[in-house]
């Protein structure tokens, strides 16, 4: 399973992206629960920015309430996160995470954990 991240900017205070993060996979996914965003700034900690289940339930971080939205395209097994009224605090590396279940060659189900390369989200001051 890859996991391909992309729409990361230089972008100015108070203004807007959208990250997309496409999973492909060699063989079928059996479901994917958990499908999230996490952002680690310079000199932090990794920190979870936002979450969505296969159900459609999400969580968010209390920094980004009510400016960032997740959302997620089941079919294509993707997801976005659709980031408005950026901060400079939003600065940092932006990275997807998504936990697929897959058909392994023998039958088996196989559950593993996966994130994605990172995105650079620049917000200016």
């Amino acid at each position: 399973v890859q996991l391909q991240a992309s729409g990361g900017g230089l972008v100015q205070t108070g203004g807007s992206l959208r990250l997309s993060c496409a999973a492909s996979v060699t063989g079928k996914i059996i479901n994917m629960v958990t499908m999230a965003w996490y952002r680690q700034a310079p000199g932090k900690q990794r920190e979870l920015v936002a979450t969505m289940s296969n159900g459609g339930s999400s969580d968010y971080a209390d920094s980004v309430k009510g400016r960032f939205t997740i959302s997620r395209d089941n079919a294509k097994n993707t997801v976005y996160l659709q980031m408005n009224s950026l901060k400079p605090e939003d600065t940092g590396v932006y990275y997807c995470y998504a936990d697929p279940t897959t058909l392994g060659p023998f039958g088996e189900l196989v559950a593993a954990k996966y994130w994605g390369q990172g995105t650079l989200v620049t917000v200016s001051s």
